[in-house]
Protein backbone atom coordinates (compact mmCIF):
# COMPACT_ATOMS: atom_id res chain seq x y z
CA UNK A 1 0.00 0.00 0.00
CA UNK A 2 1.51 3.32 -1.05
CA UNK A 3 1.21 6.37 1.19
CA UNK A 4 -1.48 8.01 -0.92
CA UNK A 5 -5.07 8.79 -0.16
CA UNK A 6 -7.82 9.25 -2.76
CA UNK A 7 -11.00 11.27 -2.37
CA UNK A 8 -14.17 9.34 -3.14
CA UNK A 9 -17.25 11.28 -4.22
CA UNK A 10 -20.15 10.82 -6.55
CA UNK A 11 -19.38 10.86 -10.27
CA UNK A 12 -20.88 14.31 -10.63
CA UNK A 13 -18.80 15.68 -7.79
CA UNK A 14 -15.69 14.11 -9.26
CA UNK A 15 -16.34 15.86 -12.57
CA UNK A 16 -17.04 19.24 -11.01
CA UNK A 17 -14.51 19.23 -8.16
CA UNK A 18 -11.63 16.92 -9.04
CA UNK A 19 -9.17 18.27 -6.48
CA UNK A 20 -11.40 19.35 -3.61
CA UNK A 21 -10.13 18.30 -0.18
CA UNK A 22 -12.56 18.96 2.68
CA UNK A 23 -11.21 20.48 5.88
CA UNK A 24 -13.67 18.84 8.21
CA UNK A 25 -14.11 19.56 11.90
CA UNK A 26 -16.40 17.17 13.73
CA UNK A 27 -18.29 20.15 15.18
CA UNK A 28 -17.54 18.83 18.69
CA UNK A 29 -15.93 20.65 21.57
CA UNK A 30 -14.43 24.12 21.76
CA UNK A 31 -12.96 26.01 18.82
CA UNK A 32 -9.18 25.89 18.44
CA UNK A 33 -7.26 28.41 20.54
CA UNK A 34 -5.68 31.66 19.34
CA UNK A 35 -7.60 31.78 16.08
CA UNK A 36 -5.90 28.60 14.87
CA UNK A 37 -7.36 27.31 11.61
CA UNK A 38 -6.62 23.59 11.26
CA UNK A 39 -6.92 21.69 8.01
CA UNK A 40 -7.45 17.97 7.59
CA UNK A 41 -7.36 15.53 4.70
CA UNK A 42 -10.51 14.11 3.19
CA UNK A 43 -11.58 10.94 4.97
CA UNK A 44 -10.62 12.26 8.40
CA UNK A 45 -12.13 14.58 10.98
CA UNK A 46 -10.76 16.40 14.00
CA UNK A 47 -12.04 17.83 17.26
CA UNK A 48 -10.51 19.80 20.10
CA UNK A 49 -10.60 17.67 23.25
CA UNK A 50 -8.76 19.95 25.66
CA UNK A 51 -7.57 23.55 25.83
CA UNK A 52 -5.74 25.59 28.44
CA UNK A 53 -3.10 22.98 29.25
CA UNK A 54 0.40 24.09 30.21
CA UNK A 55 2.64 23.11 27.28
CA UNK A 56 1.40 19.52 26.87
CA UNK A 57 4.07 17.18 25.51
CA UNK A 58 4.16 13.39 25.97
CA UNK A 59 0.81 11.61 26.18
CA UNK A 60 -0.38 8.10 27.08
CA UNK A 61 -3.70 6.32 27.59
CA UNK A 62 -4.03 4.28 30.78
CA UNK A 63 -6.02 1.07 31.22
CA UNK A 64 -9.09 3.02 32.38
CA UNK A 65 -9.03 5.23 29.28
CA UNK A 66 -7.67 8.31 31.06
CA UNK A 67 -5.22 10.54 29.23
CA UNK A 68 -1.90 10.92 31.02
CA UNK A 69 -0.12 14.05 29.83
CA UNK A 70 3.26 15.56 30.61
CA UNK A 71 2.49 19.24 31.07
CA UNK A 72 5.90 20.77 30.68
CA UNK A 73 4.76 24.10 32.07
CA UNK A 74 3.81 22.34 35.31
CA UNK A 75 6.75 19.92 35.37
CA UNK A 76 4.27 17.13 36.09
CA UNK A 77 2.11 14.35 34.71
CA UNK A 78 -1.58 15.18 34.83
CA UNK A 79 -4.52 12.79 34.31
CA UNK A 80 -7.66 13.64 32.37
CA UNK A 81 -10.83 11.55 32.54
CA UNK A 82 -12.74 11.52 29.27
CA UNK A 83 -16.43 11.46 28.52
CA UNK A 84 -17.94 10.75 25.14
CA UNK A 85 -21.39 11.44 23.71
CA UNK A 86 -22.39 10.94 20.09
CA UNK A 87 -18.76 10.75 19.06
CA UNK A 88 -17.83 13.97 20.86
CA UNK A 89 -15.00 13.49 23.37
CA UNK A 90 -14.32 15.98 26.15
CA UNK A 91 -12.50 16.23 29.47
CA UNK A 92 -14.73 15.41 32.44
CA UNK A 93 -12.13 16.00 35.15
CA UNK A 94 -8.40 16.55 35.56
CA UNK A 95 -5.94 15.97 38.36
CA UNK A 96 -2.24 16.33 39.09
CA UNK A 97 -0.59 12.90 39.30
CA UNK A 98 3.11 13.30 40.06
CA UNK A 99 3.60 16.82 41.33
CA UNK A 100 6.23 19.17 39.92
CA UNK A 101 9.59 17.45 39.45
CA UNK A 102 10.50 19.23 36.20
CA UNK A 103 9.12 16.50 33.95
CA UNK A 104 9.36 17.77 30.39
CA UNK A 105 8.44 15.16 27.76
CA UNK A 106 9.03 11.44 28.23
CA UNK A 107 6.24 9.20 29.54
CA UNK A 108 5.47 5.46 29.49
CA UNK A 109 3.24 2.87 31.15
CA UNK A 110 3.82 -0.79 31.86
CA UNK A 111 1.63 -3.18 29.81
CA UNK A 112 -0.53 -3.92 32.87
CA UNK A 113 -0.96 -0.19 33.51
CA UNK A 114 0.32 -0.26 37.10
CA UNK A 115 3.74 1.34 36.66
CA UNK A 116 4.18 4.88 35.37
CA UNK A 117 7.49 6.09 33.96
CA UNK A 118 8.51 9.68 33.20
CA UNK A 119 11.68 11.69 32.72
CA UNK A 120 13.19 15.10 33.14
CA UNK A 121 16.50 16.33 31.76
CA UNK A 122 18.45 14.59 34.55
CA UNK A 123 16.72 11.33 35.52
CA UNK A 124 14.09 8.74 34.66
CA UNK A 125 11.58 7.79 37.37
CA UNK A 126 8.98 5.12 38.04
CA UNK A 127 5.89 5.10 40.27
CA UNK A 128 3.30 2.57 41.27
CA UNK A 129 0.19 3.82 39.48
CA UNK A 130 -3.51 3.21 40.21
CA UNK A 131 -5.59 4.08 37.12
CA UNK A 132 -8.87 3.88 39.04
CA UNK A 133 -7.84 6.74 41.33
CA UNK A 134 -5.24 8.33 39.04
CA UNK A 135 -2.72 8.41 41.87
CA UNK A 136 0.89 7.31 42.29
CA UNK A 137 3.12 6.09 45.10
CA UNK A 138 6.61 4.64 45.63
CA UNK A 139 8.68 6.87 43.38
CA UNK A 140 12.01 5.37 42.31
CA UNK A 141 14.87 6.69 40.21
CA UNK A 142 15.81 4.11 37.54
CA UNK A 143 18.26 5.97 35.29
CA UNK A 144 20.58 8.85 36.21
CA UNK A 145 23.20 10.97 34.45
CA UNK A 146 20.84 12.10 31.70
CA UNK A 147 21.98 15.64 32.47
CA UNK A 148 22.81 17.97 29.63
CA UNK A 149 22.09 21.47 28.36
CA UNK A 150 20.63 22.14 24.94
CA UNK A 151 18.16 19.47 23.89
CA UNK A 152 16.58 18.53 27.20
CA UNK A 153 13.89 15.97 26.32
CA UNK A 154 14.50 12.33 27.20
CA UNK A 155 12.05 10.26 25.19
CA UNK A 156 10.95 6.92 26.68
CA UNK A 157 9.74 3.80 24.86
CA UNK A 158 8.89 0.63 26.79
CA UNK A 159 9.01 -2.33 24.42
CA UNK A 160 5.87 -4.39 23.90
CA UNK A 161 7.87 -7.09 22.08
CA UNK A 162 10.84 -7.59 24.43
CA UNK A 163 9.73 -7.60 28.06
CA UNK A 164 11.25 -5.04 30.40
CA UNK A 165 13.36 -3.15 27.85
CA UNK A 166 13.14 0.64 28.03
CA UNK A 167 14.56 2.74 25.19
CA UNK A 168 15.80 6.23 26.16
CA UNK A 169 17.11 8.97 23.87
CA UNK A 170 19.44 11.80 24.80
CA UNK A 171 20.01 14.67 22.37
CA UNK A 172 22.96 16.94 21.68
CA UNK A 173 24.19 19.74 23.91
CA UNK A 174 24.00 22.31 21.09
CA UNK A 175 23.48 22.65 17.34
CA UNK A 176 26.89 21.15 16.51
CA UNK A 177 28.05 19.23 19.58
CA UNK A 178 31.66 18.03 19.52
CA UNK A 179 30.92 15.80 22.54
CA UNK A 180 28.74 13.61 20.34
CA UNK A 181 31.88 12.21 18.71
CA UNK A 182 32.96 10.75 22.06
CA UNK A 183 30.78 7.72 22.81
CA UNK A 184 31.63 7.87 26.52
CA UNK A 185 29.77 11.20 26.93
CA UNK A 186 26.35 9.67 26.22
CA UNK A 187 25.52 12.72 24.11
CA UNK A 188 23.37 12.27 20.97
CA UNK A 189 22.65 8.61 21.65
CA UNK A 190 19.81 6.14 21.98
CA UNK A 191 20.18 3.35 24.54
CA UNK A 192 18.04 0.55 25.98
CA UNK A 193 17.90 -0.64 29.60
CA UNK A 194 16.52 -3.83 31.13
CA UNK A 195 14.14 -2.81 33.92
CA UNK A 196 13.17 -6.33 34.94
CA UNK A 197 15.25 -6.44 38.12
CA UNK A 198 16.67 -2.98 38.80
CA UNK A 199 18.36 -2.73 42.20
CA UNK A 200 20.39 0.46 41.67
CA UNK A 201 19.85 3.24 39.14
CA UNK A 202 21.57 2.86 35.78
CA UNK A 203 24.17 5.43 34.73
CA UNK A 204 23.08 6.49 31.24
CA UNK A 205 26.53 7.43 29.97
CA UNK A 206 28.24 4.23 31.08
CA UNK A 207 25.58 1.51 31.00
CA UNK A 208 22.81 0.18 28.78
CA UNK A 209 22.56 -1.35 25.31
CA UNK A 210 23.79 1.15 22.71
CA UNK A 211 21.28 1.34 19.85
CA UNK A 212 23.10 4.12 18.01
CA UNK A 213 25.31 7.19 18.46
CA UNK A 214 25.88 10.26 16.34
CA UNK A 215 22.10 10.85 16.53
CA UNK A 216 21.64 14.60 16.93
CA UNK A 217 18.22 14.69 18.59
CA UNK A 218 16.16 11.50 18.20
CA UNK A 219 13.04 12.77 19.95
CA UNK A 220 10.65 10.39 18.20
CA UNK A 221 11.16 6.68 18.97
CA UNK A 222 8.78 3.92 17.81
CA UNK A 223 8.63 0.12 17.89
CA UNK A 224 7.19 -1.76 14.94
CA UNK A 225 4.40 -3.99 16.33
CA UNK A 226 5.23 -6.97 14.08
CA UNK A 227 9.01 -7.00 13.66
CA UNK A 228 9.90 -5.40 16.99
CA UNK A 229 12.32 -3.11 15.16
CA UNK A 230 13.15 0.21 16.83
CA UNK A 231 12.87 3.31 14.67
CA UNK A 232 13.98 6.85 15.45
CA UNK A 233 13.11 10.11 13.74
CA UNK A 234 15.72 12.81 14.02
CA UNK A 235 15.80 16.60 14.21
CA UNK A 236 18.70 17.61 12.02
CA UNK A 237 20.95 20.66 12.37
CA UNK A 238 20.47 24.34 11.57
CA UNK A 239 22.54 27.06 9.88
CA UNK A 240 24.96 24.75 8.03
CA UNK A 241 27.54 25.68 5.40
CA UNK A 242 29.23 23.49 2.79
CA UNK A 243 32.26 24.70 0.84
CA UNK A 244 31.46 28.22 1.99
CA UNK A 245 27.84 28.16 0.80
CA UNK A 246 24.86 28.66 3.15
CA UNK A 247 22.76 25.52 2.58
CA UNK A 248 20.38 25.77 5.51
CA UNK A 249 17.10 26.53 3.73
CA UNK A 250 16.48 23.02 2.39
CA UNK A 251 19.33 20.99 3.88
CA UNK A 252 20.04 18.86 5.78
CA UNK A 253 17.06 16.50 5.72
CA UNK A 254 15.15 15.32 8.74
CA UNK A 255 15.47 11.54 8.79
CA UNK A 256 14.13 8.20 9.95
CA UNK A 257 16.80 5.82 11.24
CA UNK A 258 16.48 2.10 11.87
CA UNK A 259 18.17 1.34 15.19
CA UNK A 260 17.83 -2.45 15.28
CA UNK A 261 16.19 -4.89 17.69
CA UNK A 262 15.97 -5.48 21.43
CA UNK A 263 15.72 -9.28 21.35
CA UNK A 264 19.26 -10.01 20.16
CA UNK A 265 18.44 -10.17 16.45
CA UNK A 266 21.56 -9.01 14.61
CA UNK A 267 21.52 -5.85 12.51
CA UNK A 268 24.46 -4.35 10.64
CA UNK A 269 24.13 -0.84 12.03
CA UNK A 270 22.91 -1.54 15.56
CA UNK A 271 25.06 0.48 17.92
CA UNK A 272 26.70 2.20 14.95
CA UNK A 273 27.75 5.78 14.27
CA UNK A 274 24.96 7.63 12.43
CA UNK A 275 27.21 10.55 11.50
CA UNK A 276 26.53 13.54 13.74
CA UNK A 277 28.26 15.99 14.33
CA UNK A 278 30.18 15.60 11.07
CA UNK A 279 27.66 14.15 8.62
CA UNK A 280 24.10 14.98 7.56
CA UNK A 281 21.58 13.64 5.01
CA UNK A 282 20.81 15.35 1.71
CA UNK A 283 17.35 16.72 0.92
CA UNK A 284 17.78 19.13 -2.02
CA UNK A 285 20.76 17.84 -3.99
CA UNK A 286 20.90 20.79 -6.40
CA UNK A 287 21.39 23.27 -3.58
CA UNK A 288 24.60 21.61 -2.38
CA UNK A 289 27.96 22.56 -3.91
CA UNK A 290 30.13 19.67 -5.12
CA UNK A 291 27.16 17.29 -5.19
CA UNK A 292 28.27 14.94 -7.97
CA UNK A 293 28.06 11.73 -5.94
CA UNK A 294 25.12 12.71 -3.73
CA UNK A 295 21.45 11.67 -3.82
CA UNK A 296 18.52 12.21 -1.45
CA UNK A 297 19.47 10.60 1.86
CA UNK A 298 23.21 10.48 1.16
CA UNK A 299 25.34 11.53 4.11
CA UNK A 300 27.46 14.59 3.30
CA UNK A 301 30.13 16.56 5.15
CA UNK A 302 29.81 20.19 6.25
CA UNK A 303 32.31 22.98 6.79
CA UNK A 304 34.13 23.16 10.10
CA UNK A 305 32.45 25.18 12.84
CA UNK A 306 33.64 26.92 16.02
CA UNK A 307 31.44 24.54 18.08
CA UNK A 308 33.36 21.61 16.56
CA UNK A 309 36.71 23.24 17.37
CA UNK A 310 37.35 23.85 13.68
CA UNK A 311 37.13 20.16 12.83
CA UNK A 312 35.18 18.46 10.05
CA UNK A 313 35.21 15.31 7.91
CA UNK A 314 34.91 14.35 4.23
CA UNK A 315 32.08 12.93 2.13
CA UNK A 316 34.06 9.69 1.95
CA UNK A 317 34.04 9.44 5.74
CA UNK A 318 30.31 10.20 5.85
CA UNK A 319 29.52 7.50 3.28
CA UNK A 320 30.74 4.93 5.82
CA UNK A 321 28.34 6.03 8.58
CA UNK A 322 24.93 4.44 9.12
CA UNK A 323 22.52 5.83 6.49
CA UNK A 324 18.94 7.00 7.09
CA UNK A 325 16.10 4.81 5.89
CA UNK A 326 13.93 7.78 4.82
CA UNK A 327 14.54 11.51 4.54
CA UNK A 328 12.21 14.51 4.71
CA UNK A 329 12.13 18.27 4.11
CA UNK A 330 14.59 20.16 6.30
CA UNK A 331 13.52 21.92 9.50
CA UNK A 332 10.08 20.30 9.98
CA UNK A 333 11.18 19.22 13.48
CA UNK A 334 9.78 15.71 14.06
CA UNK A 335 8.91 14.99 17.70
CA UNK A 336 7.07 11.66 17.61
CA UNK A 337 6.59 8.51 15.55
CA UNK A 338 3.90 5.94 16.30
CA UNK A 339 2.82 2.80 14.42
CA UNK A 340 -0.78 1.70 14.09
CA UNK A 341 -1.69 -1.79 15.29
CA UNK A 342 -1.08 -3.46 11.92
CA UNK A 343 2.30 -1.82 11.52
CA UNK A 344 1.37 -0.60 8.05
CA UNK A 345 1.20 3.07 8.99
CA UNK A 346 3.77 5.18 10.79
CA UNK A 347 2.38 8.47 12.08
CA UNK A 348 4.75 11.42 12.52
CA UNK A 349 4.22 14.67 14.45
CA UNK A 350 6.06 17.64 12.93
CA UNK A 351 6.51 20.51 15.39
CA UNK A 352 7.40 23.00 12.65
CA UNK A 353 10.31 25.18 11.56
CA UNK A 354 11.70 28.25 13.27
CA UNK A 355 14.50 29.40 10.93
CA UNK A 356 13.00 29.23 7.47
CA UNK A 357 11.39 32.13 5.56
CA UNK A 358 8.59 29.84 4.37
CA UNK A 359 7.44 27.77 7.39
CA UNK A 360 7.30 23.99 7.00
CA UNK A 361 6.01 21.20 9.21
CA UNK A 362 3.26 22.02 11.73
CA UNK A 363 1.45 18.83 10.74
CA UNK A 364 0.58 15.22 11.46
CA UNK A 365 1.59 12.91 8.62
CA UNK A 366 1.37 9.23 7.76
CA UNK A 367 4.02 7.09 6.06
CA UNK A 368 3.19 3.76 4.47
CA UNK A 369 4.93 0.72 5.96
CA UNK A 370 5.14 -2.94 4.97
CA UNK A 371 4.13 -5.74 7.34
CA UNK A 372 7.71 -7.02 7.31
CA UNK A 373 8.68 -3.88 9.20
CA UNK A 374 10.16 -1.77 6.39
CA UNK A 375 8.90 1.51 4.90
CA UNK A 376 7.18 1.15 1.54
CA UNK A 377 9.18 3.91 -0.15
CA UNK A 378 12.87 3.60 -1.09
CA UNK A 379 15.55 5.54 0.83
CA UNK A 380 15.81 8.26 -1.83
CA UNK A 381 12.07 8.98 -1.90
CA UNK A 382 10.88 12.57 -1.57
CA UNK A 383 7.18 11.63 -1.39
CA UNK A 384 7.05 9.14 1.49
CA UNK A 385 4.70 11.12 3.71
CA UNK A 386 1.12 12.31 3.33
CA UNK A 387 -0.06 15.19 5.52
CA UNK A 388 -3.32 14.39 7.31
CA UNK A 389 -3.76 17.19 9.87
CA UNK A 390 -2.16 20.59 9.48
CA UNK A 391 -2.77 24.32 9.40
CA UNK A 392 -4.62 26.15 6.64
CA UNK A 393 -2.10 28.98 6.33
CA UNK A 394 1.51 28.32 7.31
CA UNK A 395 2.34 32.01 7.01
CA UNK A 396 0.49 32.37 10.34
CA UNK A 397 2.92 29.97 12.03
CA UNK A 398 4.12 29.63 14.66
CA UNK A 399 1.98 32.19 16.49
CA UNK A 400 -1.45 31.15 15.20
CA UNK A 401 -0.87 27.48 14.45
CA UNK A 402 -1.08 24.25 16.36
CA UNK A 403 2.35 22.63 16.81
CA UNK A 404 2.10 18.83 17.02
CA UNK A 405 4.26 17.14 19.64
CA UNK A 406 3.20 13.64 20.67
CA UNK A 407 0.52 11.05 20.01
CA UNK A 408 -1.45 8.33 21.75
CA UNK A 409 -3.52 5.93 19.64
CA UNK A 410 -6.60 4.43 21.29
CA UNK A 411 -8.22 1.02 20.76
CA UNK A 412 -10.38 2.46 17.97
CA UNK A 413 -7.34 3.73 16.08
CA UNK A 414 -8.10 7.37 16.91
CA UNK A 415 -5.13 9.64 17.51
CA UNK A 416 -4.87 12.00 20.48
CA UNK A 417 -2.35 14.69 19.54
CA UNK A 418 -0.77 17.28 21.84
CA UNK A 419 0.07 20.82 20.74
CA UNK A 420 2.35 22.46 23.26
CA UNK A 421 2.35 26.04 22.00
CA UNK A 422 -1.45 26.27 22.00
CA UNK A 423 -2.04 24.15 25.13
CA UNK A 424 -4.37 21.78 23.29
CA UNK A 425 -5.15 18.13 22.68
CA UNK A 426 -6.75 17.24 19.36
CA UNK A 427 -8.49 14.00 18.41
CA UNK A 428 -7.99 12.81 14.83
CA UNK A 429 -10.48 10.22 13.58
CA UNK A 430 -10.49 8.31 10.32
CA UNK A 431 -13.98 8.19 8.83
CA UNK A 432 -15.44 4.92 7.63
CA UNK A 433 -13.85 4.11 4.28
CA UNK A 434 -15.80 3.84 1.06
CA UNK A 435 -15.75 0.72 -1.12
CA UNK A 436 -12.59 1.68 -2.99
CA UNK A 437 -10.69 2.35 0.22
CA UNK A 438 -9.89 5.95 -0.68
CA UNK A 439 -9.09 8.34 2.11
CA UNK A 440 -7.16 11.40 0.94
CA UNK A 441 -6.08 13.61 -1.92
CA UNK A 442 -4.52 10.88 -3.99
CA UNK A 443 -1.42 12.50 -5.42
CA UNK A 444 1.11 11.22 -2.90
CA UNK A 445 2.89 14.57 -2.72
CA UNK A 446 2.28 15.09 0.99
CA UNK A 447 -0.12 18.00 0.60
CA UNK A 448 -3.36 16.27 1.54
CA UNK A 449 -5.45 18.48 3.79
CA UNK A 450 -3.53 21.65 3.02
CA UNK A 451 -6.72 23.70 3.03
CA UNK A 452 -8.87 25.03 0.18
CA UNK A 453 -10.12 28.52 -0.74
CA UNK A 454 -13.30 29.90 0.78
CA UNK A 455 -16.56 28.76 -0.83
CA UNK A 456 -19.58 31.07 -0.67
CA UNK A 457 -17.80 33.15 1.94
CA UNK A 458 -17.09 30.33 4.38
CA UNK A 459 -13.82 28.41 4.72
CA UNK A 460 -14.34 24.69 4.31
CA UNK A 461 -13.67 23.89 7.96
CA UNK A 462 -16.37 26.40 8.88
CA UNK A 463 -18.85 24.80 6.50
CA UNK A 464 -18.08 21.41 8.00
CA UNK A 465 -19.02 22.74 11.43
CA UNK A 466 -22.47 23.50 10.05
CA UNK A 467 -23.11 20.32 8.14
CA UNK A 468 -22.14 16.69 7.78
CA UNK A 469 -19.96 15.53 4.94
CA UNK A 470 -22.86 14.55 2.66
CA UNK A 471 -24.81 17.73 3.28
CA UNK A 472 -21.66 19.75 2.79
CA UNK A 473 -20.99 18.08 -0.54
CA UNK A 474 -24.52 18.86 -1.68
CA UNK A 475 -24.17 22.50 -0.67
CA UNK A 476 -20.93 22.84 -2.62
CA UNK A 477 -22.49 21.19 -5.69
CA UNK A 478 -25.49 23.49 -5.43
CA UNK A 479 -23.20 26.49 -5.32
CA UNK A 480 -21.51 25.51 -8.56
CA UNK A 481 -24.78 24.55 -10.31
CA UNK A 482 -26.33 27.92 -9.47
Amino acid sequence: MRSTFTTTTTLGAALLLPSLAFSQSSGCGPAPSNGIRPSIASGYTYQVVATGLSRPRGIHIDTEGNLLVVERGKGAVTAHTLEEENGCVSIASSTDVTGDIDLNHGIELSPDGTTLYASNSDDMFSWTYDPSTRTVSNRNTLITNLTGVGHSTRTLLLSRKTEGMMVVSKGSMENIDILAYDVSTGSSQVKAFNLTNVTDPYDYNNEGLLMGWGLRNEVGIGEHPESGGIWGIENSADELFRHGVDIHRNNPAEKINFLGYLDGTEYEYQGANFGYPWCFPVWEVDELPQNENLTVGSQFAIDSTPEANGQNRTDEYCAETAPPRLSFQAHMAPLDIKFNNSGQEAWIAWHGSWNRDDPVGYALSVVSWEQDGEPTDPPDSMTAKTDIFGNEDLSRCPGNCHRPVAMAIDAQGRIYLTSDSSGEIYLITKLEESDDGGDGDGDGDGDGGSGEPDIAGLPLHGQARLCGLVACLLSVLAFFVW
